[in-house]
């Protein structure tokens, strides 16, 4: 059973659903889930959810602010400080849910978020399991592997400039999420993210905009998730791979669990970045619903 929900974070109503297994008949050990960078529940989240909910758990899936239903201002701008706090405030509303099991909370995310749940597990304690897709890890290192080391004086210019024209009252600038010139300027500058966000965008979720600010994009380069992966332990980690993920590269993510103390476990998909939501979907999501099973059934 899904239905549609809405809960506060500090001012702002985030949106998205709660999946109860349909022949729950007490409090149920329940997943907290948001979607990665500019993207929106209905990119894929529902069948991750769907299998969760199907082993038995309850399901949150929310919005981040200000993308899709949630509410926040500016629109279109991600800050991954205020989305690692909004998984705190989901997991906070959860738990005062007579429906849920507050005492077994887990969390999941997925490329930008997947850096977020490493952030959330490592410092909030009432994660009692956390699973980690092809996460972002270095936003320094992946922002320097995303641009052509001649065009990054450049950029940063720009944000200097738009922070300035900020400041002066003016709107903030744009910049497209993704673009089919793997040369022109985007959030996501990779064939394979062009590719990905306008086929799912056109089929699944219309309501998706191929916009960010370029604040957002700057917040990125400074975000450093994986510097909290020792500090997830004893929360147990599953981390989930792509082997060919050159959007948030392969080997970071590989480097990371070197550094992650047990309980761990790293699960390498054959794919890449994307594929993850598609052609690897079995596995990725087979693997993160036995970890939670394990941890929290």
């Amino acid at each position: 059973m899904r239905e549609d929900v809405a809960f506060e974070a500090e001012g702002v109503t985030l949106r998205g659903w709660f999946y109860r297994p349909d022949e729950a008949t007490r409090p149920v050990p329940t997943v907290v889930m948001a979607h990665g960078f500019s993207a929106v529940k209905e990119m894929y989240l529902d069948r991750f959810a769907e299998v969760f909910a199907a082993a038995g758990f309850g399901v949150l899936v929310y919005d981040n602010r200000n993308f899709g239903a949630s509410d926040g201002e500016p629109r279109q701008e991600i800050d991954p400080w205020a989305q690692v706090r909004d998984y705190r405030h989901a997991i906070t509303w959860v738990r005062t849910r007579p429906d849920v099991d507050p005492d077994r909370i887990g969390i999941w995310g997925s490329s930008y978020s997947g850096g977020h749940v490493l952030v959330v597990a490592a410092i909030d304690r009432r994660v009692k399991c956390v699973v980690s897709q092809v996460p972002l890890i270095s936003g320094h290192e992946n922002f320097r592997r995303l641009v052509r080391a001649d065009f990054v004086a450049a950029m940063q210019a720009q944000f200097q400039k738009d922070r300035e024209a900020r400041y002066r009252g003016e709107p903030p600038a744009m910049v497209p999420v993704v673009s089919p010139d793997p040369m022109a300027p985007a959030a996501l500058p990779t064939p394979d993210s062009w590719e990905w966000f306008s086929e799912t965008g056109r089929t699944r979720a219309p309501a998706w905009r191929n916009e960010v600010t370029l604040r957002s994009v700057e917040a990125f380069s400074e975000y450093e998730p994986g510097t909290y992966v020792p500090w997830i332990s004893p929360t147990p980690l599953l981390l989930v791979v792509a082997a060919g993920d050159h959007l948030v590269p392969a080997d970071l993510a590989l480097q990371a669990y070197e550094r992650a103390l047990e309980p761990k476990r790293l699960v390498l998909l054959p794919g890449g970045h994307f594929d993850a939501y598609v052609k690897d979907f079995a596995v990725a999501s087979t693997a993160a619903r036995d970890w939670f099973r394990e941890y929290l059934a």
